[in-house]
């Protein structure tokens, strides 16, 4: 299994359109320099975006987040939130795209005249590629639980690397990842620099105790956007729900565990480190923030 992540080919991605700095290729002549901060030093940042109803839902909250990321990397970005977003519905547009779409946006500092960190050497504006696909969670993701593992990669101080930057530079999760695979799990958890539970490795961790939803204090992991909501949810509809630090002594008795991200929404966790969360089966106020999520996502879609 590949997590929340997993999904189905499709055939229709082998003939998409691909947008780079606004003009479109065909799948398999989309490329970027070697020269590009992206591939030299994965130097950027970018955002999963899902399209639903033809809409591409919560873009402003994605957008925010990209454009601060630029502006913390100090980037100059060339084309305003408003161009961008008029990009990206052309790509959907050229592709015939309505529904079941992810979308990955991508914008790196730009080609450099040598292989070399100093960003002063970069010589064009930001690279910025949308690649929409035709790509979907499985079905199965939203009630048979995954299972995580606690791994010793940790999210790090915001003076080291901070972890609320979307950034191309993903080494830490990409060994956090490693580490669970390698430990039979699906996703990996992480936890801060104190030992308290921060965040997965894609996806944003919560609990649920006493019919309380509980996630971890977000300062060690990324401003999720789907987080975000999910919280909002709870605000809403009187489900009591708490930013705080707590142990995985907290996350093993736990009623219920499910994680959050844009490509799967929410989807439960079963098992953590071998140990059967609640009855192993997706629980009750999992399967009504499901519920809450997607009657979100058609309100959304319809304005």
């Amino acid at each position: 299994m590949k997590g929340t992540h997993e999904y189905k080919d499709d055939p229709r991605n082998a003939s998409i359109l691909i947008d780079i700095n606004g003009e479109l290729f065909a799948r398999d002549e989309a490329k970027v320099s070697v020269f590009d901060s992206g591939f030299v030093l994965g130097d950027g940042v970018w955002e999963g975006l899902r399209v639903h109803h033809g809409k591409i839902v919560f873009l402003e909250q994605h957008l925010d987040r990209l454009y601060g990321g630029a502006k913390a990397l100090d980037m100059e970005m060339d084309v305003s939130a408003e161009q961008l977003t008029r990009r990206l519905y052309n790509v959907l547009e050229a592709n015939a795209m309505q529904d079941g779409v992810h979308i990955r946006l991508m914008v790196s500092r730009g080609v450099k005249a040598t292989p070399y960190q100093d960003p002063r050497i970069t010589i064009t504006p930001p690279t910025i590629v949308i690649i929409p696909e035709y790509k979907n969670a499985l079905p199965e993701t939203a009630t048979r639980g995954i299972r995580l593992f606690t791994v010793h990669v940790r999210r790090g101080y915001p003076d080291v690397q901070d972890p609320k930057l979307n950034s191309h530079s993903k080494l830490n999760c990409i060994t956090a990842c490693i580490q669970a695979t390698k430990a039979g799990a699906d996703e990996a958890l992480m936890l801060d620099p104190h030992g308290f539970v921060a965040t997965c490795n894609s996806t944003h961790f919560f609990i649920v105790k006493k019919g309380a939803v509980w996630t971890s204090s977000g300062d060690y992991c990324l401003d999720g956007i789907t987080r975000g909501v999910v919280i909002q949810l709870c605000e809403d509809n009187d489900i009591p729900v708490y930013q705080k630090n707590f142990s995985l002594t907290d996350v093993y008795s736990a009623d219920e565990a499910f994680v959050t991200g844009t490509f799967a929404g929410l989807a439960p966790v079963s098992e953590i480190d071998g140990r059967v969360i609640g009855d192993g089966e997706r629980g009750p106020v999992v399967e009504s923030l499901q519920q809450l999520y997607l009657d979100l996502l058609e309100n959304e879609s319809s304005q």
